[in-house]
């Protein structure tokens, strides 16, 4: 029977080619598309790490402010852990949670490198977005006249530097001038949102007259309304003249990012759908055509007392060999994927998008081909016959 499909596509060989490509366009087509649903849903399902919630961001720009910058920063940040509606504030870098800014570095354990994202923060920075510690604690006033400069890090970055070591105590570089001592670990800290993947990272103590790190985090009390914003905003102007002031919700930054994760997804879904939808139209097309045209040879088969069933499964059986020679060449480059690491991104990730893309192809060439094929075995052998 195997042999018979092979020999019918092979005498129509230029009509089936180009059906061919077009499966083949929408499997690699679908692989890509469902590799960036499955990265993106594999991790959205992981926690985020942290507490988003009731969280602001103020973001302080000096300007051509250059006298005290640090002293000045301190002073705000004590001003605004006075007020009533404020849980904890801390300071950090620019890169803030769900921020579009971004820092790293690669950094050195041994003959171990890995490239992690920097996040320069105070002591309270941990309290203020609710990062649980995972081994160790974290950095306080007392690390400052250490030898070394303290750093906690996640447990992606532990992983890739120490793998089953414990890193309490360990001295890491970035170069030779610059070491850190791990003090802490957390488990999962991904910045960027939960549709980004949770990556190597670390943070590093902000020194107290440190000018350049003058983002300040601030945990409000729930119900804390826009009045307490203008009052915040009056406040640091009073305090700061000349400065720029802009206040943030980390919820809103949240939305924002999930925006720029999920706007290119539904736009491959869309060219996608779009492509799917023209093979599916094709293919209908081209069995109706190959049932029109070829009425003798269903009625001849159907005097020899072929059933329904079997005519059904012949047409059945030919778009599906013509599919599977398909995605066979399909499979050959997508298998390239995880086999080169491309993009970094685990092989799992891959593989399910290759079987949920062959699932999908079948089942559209199935629907596709049913009708038609139904349509075909219920052709009378003697109407066949007597047409022809």
């Amino acid at each position: 029977m195997l042999r018979h499909l092979f020999k019918l596509i092979w005498n129509k060989k230029g009509a089936h080619s180009l059906l061919i490509i077009e499966i083949w366009a929408s499997f690699m087509v679908l692989f890509g598309v469902l590799s960036l649903i499955v990265f993106n849903v594999s991790n959205y399902v992981e926690p985020i790490g942290f507490e988003y919630q009731n969280v602001w961001n103020v973001d302080l720009a000096s300007n051509q402010d250059t006298v005290e910058v640090g002293g000045k920063l301190e002073r705000i940040l004590q001003r605004i852990r006075s007020y009533q509606n404020v849980e904890s504030a801390s300071r950090m870098s620019s890169n803030t949670p769900f921020s579009a800014n971004q820092m790293n570095n690669s950094i050195t354990y041994k003959k171990t490198s890995a490239l992690a994202d920097h996040y320069n923060t105070d002591t309270d920075f941990s309290k203020t977005i609710d990062l649980p510690m995972l081994t160790g604690r974290w950095y306080n006033e007392t690390d400052l006249v250490s030898k070394f400069i303290p750093i906690v890090i996640n447990k992606k970055l532990q992983e890739k530097l120490f793998l089953d070591e414990n890193p309490l105590g360990k001295v890491i570089r970035v170069d030779e001038k610059v070491s850190y001592k791990v003090v802490g670990t957390v488990d999962k800290f991904k910045a960027k949102g939960e549709f980004m993947s949770d990556n190597p990272a670390m943070f590093q103590m902000i020194q107290k007259d440190d000018s350049w790190n003058s983002n300040i985090l601030i945990k409000t009390k729930p119900g804390t309304d826009a009045n307490f914003e203008a009052r915040l905003v009056k406040d640091i102007a009073t305090m700061l003249p000349g400065w720029g002031i802009e206040v943030s919700y980390l919820t809103e930054s949240r939305k924002n990012r999930h925006n720029l994760t999920l706007v290119p997804v539904s736009i491959f879904l869309i060219i996608s759908g779009f492509l799917l939808t023209n093979v599916a139209l094709g293919l209908f097309g081209i069995l109706n055509l190959s049932i029109a045209r070829r009425k003798n040879e269903i009625g001849l088969r159907r005097a020899m007392g072929a059933t329904e069933g079997k005519v059904t499964g012949q047409f059945l059986g030919e778009i599906w060999v013509l599919a599977t020679l398909s995605m066979v060449v399909g499979l050959v480059f997508s298998v390239q994927f995880p086999l080169l690491n491309v993009f970094d991104i685990a092989s799992s990730i891959y593989v399910t998008a290759m079987i949920a893309a062959v699932i999908i192809i079948f089942l559209i060439v199935t629907l596709c081909a049913w009708y038609p094929s139904r349509q075909a075995s219920r052709i009378h052998p003697a109407v066949a016959l007597h047409e022809e």
